[in-house]
């Protein structure tokens, strides 16, 4: 496995509207892209700190995943996501030394990456997204 560098901290937030305005009012930080990732149920907003990125998640649908863990936990930080290549046999590898994948396939998110989740049972609590760029 060769992780590169963190793509991006998730953070799950109940406005996106709200959240982007602390983000550029407050912070200083430029809202670079919105998008709707319509098979995880979230609308994103995209910020570039340095070399990496803070992902705001708004849920779609409150029986999302992000919904579902605004509901139960409130806002804050959702997850962190690791840029890697060879996906598909990271995630092999990862499954081997044990590890519960949540995503036994890479599937497409934001942004056009490729990603998939560990289950945070399995990663000291830390639900953990590993992206791989294919078009870099």
């Amino acid at each position: 496995m060769k992780i590169t560098h963190i793509e991006h901290i998730g953070i799950a937030v109940k406005s996106l509207e709200e959240s982007i305005a602390y983000y550029e009012g407050v912070l200083g930080l430029k809202c670079y892209a919105v998008e709707e990732v319509k098979e995880q149920r979230v609308k994103t907003a995209f910020f570039m700190v340095g070399q990496t990125k803070i992902e705001l998640l708004e849920s779609t649908d409150p029986e999302g995943p992000v919904g579902k863990f605004v509901e139960k936990k409130g806002e804050g930080v959702h997850h962190v996501a690791f840029a890697t290549t060879g996906l598909e046999e990271t995630l092999a590898e990862v499954e081997g030394k044990g590890v519960m994948l949540i995503d036994k396939k890479p599937r497409k998110g934001a942004e056009g990456l490729d990603i998939a989740f560990l289950h945070p049972k399995s990663t000291h609590g830390v639900l953990t997204e590993l992206c791989e760029n294919k078009n870099k």
